[in-house]
């Protein structure tokens, strides 16, 4: 699978009407895709501070990933110069993403029980509250229905909102029970983190205590560390050194819980 300059999903499917927003899952499927297979998938959030952002951010590994046989999924999702809206908002739309792949995961060919997700930044504090934090659900959606992940990936992700933490200012009063941190239990799912040493907004000590805590909970939980490298490094840019190394690292997380099988796909690797 070589790198490419472009990429376009093979369908982009509404999911949620919010206001006057129309919100989209941009998916990219497997060769032979239908409806009677039972196939792993994963919804990555972009970045942007819950402020900006676009889901073309998570083309590259959606790509990648419907190339090694899993249904791949970026979603957009409520941000506040689009949309006019908080981080609480984002959230919101990150659970009901998850909640409507597992509602369609029998019409999509799509097995309930191994959704993952994933993001970068902010985009990885969607995915994580969403597996970790109870509250910020859409009352008109059917809560029976888990909008929880069955594992995460995550990118350099805002996890820590506390007084210390990234994202404070904004919600102050919420803080607590939006911060993924700081309600990890015993239901979270297995999760790998990839990080910078020198990004200037997600300390090491950050992605360590979130590690410890997980392990605490009796969680799976990896940290894996990128020696100089800064926030938002794993982007499909530049020389893509760090790309390849992410993907590859997310290759061996997924195929370790059996979401994927067989060789890499990426050639460039060698």
């Amino acid at each position: 699978m070589p790198l490419r300059d472009s990429y376009t999903p093979d369908s982009i499917i509404t999911y949620k009407k919010a206001g006057e927003a129309n919100l989209a899952l941009h998916v990219f499927a497997p060769s032979g895709h239908k409806s009677s297979d039972n196939l792993p998938v994963i919804v990555f959030f972009h970045g942007g501070g819950w402020r900006n952002g676009s889901p073309q951010q998570f083309y590259p590994h959606c790509d990648y990933l419907s190339a090694r046989g899993m249904i791949a999924i970026t979603a957009e999702y409520r941000l506040e110069n689009s949309h006019g809206t908080t981080p609480l908002e984002s959230v919101m739309d990150g659970k009901s993403a998850i909640r409507w792949v597992r509602l369609h995961a029998m019409e999509w060919g799509i097995n309930p029980y191994m959704i993952a997700a994933g993001g970068g930044s902010a985009g990885g504090h969607v995915a994580a509250a969403a597996a970790i934090i109870h509250s910020f659900e859409e009352e008109d959606e059917d809560l029976n229905i888990s909008a929880r992940p069955n594992a995460l990936v995550l990118f350099n992700p805002v996890y820590d909102n506390g007084p210390d933490g990234y994202g404070y200012d904004r919600v102050q009063e919420n803080w607590r029970e939006f911060s993924p941190i700081h309600n990890i239990n015993e239901h979270a799912p297995p999760s790998i983190v990839f990080l910078g040493t020198e990004d200037r907004l997600i300390p090491v000590a950050t992605a360590e205590k979130f590690r410890d805590l997980m392990v605490q909970n009796g969680i799976r939980s990896e940290l894996v560390l990128y020696e100089g490298a800064n926030h938002g490094f794993f982007n499909y840019r530049g020389d893509k050194k760090y790309f390849r190394a992410t993907v590859m690292e997310m290759d061996r997380f997924l195929t370790s819980l059996g979401y994927l099988t067989g060789n890499t796909a990426m050639e460039v690797v060698k």
